[in-house]
This record gives C-alpha cells, sequence and structure tokens, in this order.
C-alpha cells in the first residue's frame, strides 16, 4: 500500500486526482494540501511515501515546497504534476529533487505509471516530455550538448551518450534498442561501457549525471 499526498490548489482538480487514486487498492490517499504550506505541513504529518506536487500553488510555491520536504524527509519521491512544458522547467523540478514529471494533459494511465515507476526508485517523464527532451538533443549539432567536457571528466562516445540520455529518461535496454534501431545485446554491451567508465551503478545515478552534465538541454 502506497500513501500518497495530493498537492493541488485547483479543488476540482485536486478531488479528480484523490477519486482516480482512492480506486486503486494500492493506492492509500493520506491528505489533500491546497497550498505549498500545507503540503509541507501533511508531508511532515504523514511521512508519506509519494507527493504529487502542484508546482503553481499559492503561499508556497510547488518547488520551494518540494525542497522544504526533502529536506525534512528525504525519503519522500514527488512526482511534480503540471501544465509547464517547457525543458528549462522540466530540469529544474528534477534538480531540486522531483522523482517525477507529469503534465496534466497527460492520462489517468500515464500517472498511474508515473506512481509505479517513482515507488519502485525509478525517474519517470511525460511521454511528451520526454519524446522532446530526446530529439532536442539527438537532433542537436555534435558538441553543443555537453559543455562540461574536460580532460578530467570521461569522455563518452556519441551512441553513449544517446544511451545515458535514453536511461535517464526511463526507458529500458529493450525500448531503447527500439529507439536506436540496434539489438538489445549491443545496448546492454553501450551500458556497460558507460557506467564503467562513469563509476556510475544504477539509472538514477545515470539521470543525476545527465542533469549535471546538461546532457539534459534547454
Amino acid at each position: 500500500m502506497l500513501n500518497i499526498i495530493v498537492a493541488e490548489d485547483h479543488a476540482l482538480l485536486r478531488e479528480g486526482l484523490t477519486s482516480l487514486l482512492r480506486g486503486n487498492e494500492e493506492i492509500n490517499v493520506v491528505a489533500e494540501a491546497c497550498n505549498g504550506e500545507e503540503a509541507i505541513k501533511y508531508a511532515e504529518q504523514y511521512s508519506p511515501d509519494i507527493i504529487l506536487m502542484d508546482l503553481n500553488m499559492p503561499i508556497v510555491s510547488g518547488i520551494d515546497a518540494l525542497k522544504k520536504i526533502l529536506q525534512i524527509n528525504s525519503t519522500i519521491k514527488i512526482i511534480a504534476v503540471t501544465a509547464h512544458e517547457s525543458e528549462e522547467y522540466v530540469r529544474s523540478t528534477l534538480e531540486a529533487g522531483a522523482k517525477g514529471y507529469v503534465l496534466k494533459d497527460d492520462t489517468h494511465k500515464d500517472l498511474l505509471q508515473a506512481i509505479q515507476a517513482v515507488s519502485k526508485g525509478n525517474i519517470y517523464l511525460s511521454p511528451g516530455i520526454r519524446e522532446k527532451i530526446v530529439q532536442s538533443y539527438i537532433q542537436a549539432p555534435q558538441g553543443s550538448a555537453d559543455n562540461s567536457s574536460s580532460p578530467d571528466k570521461p569522455q563518452l562516445t556519441k551512441r553513449e551518450k544517446e544511451i545515458t540520455l535514453l536511461i535517464a529518461n526511463g526507458l529500458t535496454n529493450r525500448e531503447i534498442g527500439i529507439k536506436l534501431s540496434i539489438s538489445l545485446k549491443t545496448v546492454e554491451k553501450h551500458r556497460a561501457n558507460l557506467m564503467k567508465k562513469l563509476k556510475l551503478h544504477n539509472a538514477s545515478a545515470i539521470t543525476k549525471y545527465a542533469i549535471e552534465n546538461n546532457l539534459i538541454s534547454v
């Protein structure tokens, strides 16, 4: 059973999200917050597994509430639920500590997939956001995506950078193979090589690396 707080200032949307979640026997909505201050208060009171956080809220913004909540309890996983689609907004939200990013016009299925993925320790991005970020990186002129290269940093091949980005956006090895039209075995080989180069051991660490090194770029 996952304990979840819904933090959303619009009553109809908040009630709709709560109704949807309460229809799932594996989810328990422990509280509803209508502003950032309440979200912080309830997070401290209930220590939920996940918070669905609107980014535009009164009194305390969603981003500020997110940061404060993670200072109080870093084990809480926060999924941003927002209308903002810009890559800059996505990146700043992930850098603040969010584990998921869902758009308000996504489907109920997308939201439940986000909750499932984040509860397992994975990063989840809205399908529309994921596609936009992947395409902007793949189509960018060579050398423009990573402005932080230095002789002291491991140098990834173009293919390794593509795979790093796709991992950061939540794709499985099989999905990466389909996306890049390469075999599963080839994906696994590239993944093993880049993890060895970067001395990283899981998808969350790769996501952090991608953000810090501007592979998720604006």
